[in-house]
């Protein structure tokens, strides 16, 4: 049965970024101008599907494999849908290397980013102008960077830059083992940082994925999530709204914030009410160490260490 709201995250072919981050986990490639076209037409046919789906809200997340917001569609894409009454939030990961004078003709209410700062492919002062421009024009955003030691810096800098009011969020660093001291230092910076520290145990337990929360892939392919390739069907011709239900998760651990984060064994729907795909708390975290700390043994997820 479908659910009256629906999370779609979507990734179709685009691969291509004009970042090349040493760290990155996605493939890059170079996309050819016919792959960019393909890219284009699978991108019109769900924003096509999604304007024009009645059978509930939508709730949108973009997560391409490469950068979005350098190719002219994306933006008038995100800008489309977010004046349709029915859609509830669309928002992108981005590298924030575009220009943004575009978000003035979205609507703002339901428009969102998720931002990554990445250092050494950018000049601090070029992406935190863009960040003041950001909050100049009142588009709600987070920001992020990876937690390599070399990048520690930098995170500082930004979060004594940013607005107060901006959430700085720090992912772990894939293969990087940190000591406590090392966690501690991110964990000042971010206090959700150790949800992100250690992947969480999953198997069995209940996610919102395959219910509420699909993955859908250029060709309309509908999967739980990206991390799970068994197919519930497509979303085009609408096979997939019977395999809809909840679902335990069938893999042993999950390590991704767009993946853990729907895991109901974890409080973070809680944590981020209101912004669960643009990565921003519904209120200020708490410092580290007080009472109220998410990051304590009654709230996260054992983990593997």
């Amino acid at each position: 049965m479908t659910d009256p709201h629906l999370t779609i995250l979507y990734r179709g072919p685009l691969a291509s970024c004009d970042y090349d981050c040493p760290y990155c986990p996605f493939a890059k490639r170079r996309d050819t101008t016919a792959q960019l076209r393909a890219d284009r037409a699978a991108l019109d046919r769900f924003t096509g599907w999604a304007r024009a789906e009645r059978a509930g809200r939508l709730s949108l997340l973009f997560t391409p494999w490469g950068e979005g917001l350098v190719r002219s569609w994306y933006r008038e894409a995100l800008v489309g849908l977010s004046h349709e009454a029915h859609i509830d939030r669309v928002a992108i990961q981005t590298n924030l290397s575009c220009r943004v004078e575009w978000l003035a003709d979205a609507d703002l209410d339901t428009l969102a980013l998720w931002c990554t700062y990445h250092p050494g492919q950018t000049a601090p002062e070029r992406f935190l102008a863009k960040t003041r421009r950001l909050a100049e024009l009142g588009v709600r955003f987070s920001v992020g960077v990876v937690g390599l030691p070399e990048h520690l810096p930098h995170a500082r800098r930004l979060r004594a830059e940013l607005p107060d009011h901006v959430y700085l969020w720090v992912n772990a660093a894939e293969g990087h083992e940190y000591a406590d001291e090392e966690a501690a230092r991110w964990t000042a910076l971010d206090p959700l940082f150790p949800f992100s520290l250690h992947p969480h145990r999953s198997a069995g337990r209940p996610c919102r994925t395959g219910s509420t929360v699909i993955s859908v892939d250029g060709e309309g392919t509908v999967r739980r999530c990206h991390f799970v390739r068994t197919e519930l069907g497509n979303l085009y011709d609408g096979s997939y709204r019977a395999a809809l239900a909840p679902r335990p998760c069938p893999l042993a651990v999950c390590d991704c914030h767009i993946g853990y984060v729907h895991l109901e064994t974890l409080p973070l729907y809680d944590v981020f009410a209101g912004g669960v795909l643009e990565r921003i708390p519904a209120a200020p975290v708490p410092a580290p160490g007080s009472s109220l700390t998410l990051s304590s043994p009654q709230s996260i997820d054992p983990a593997h260490r």
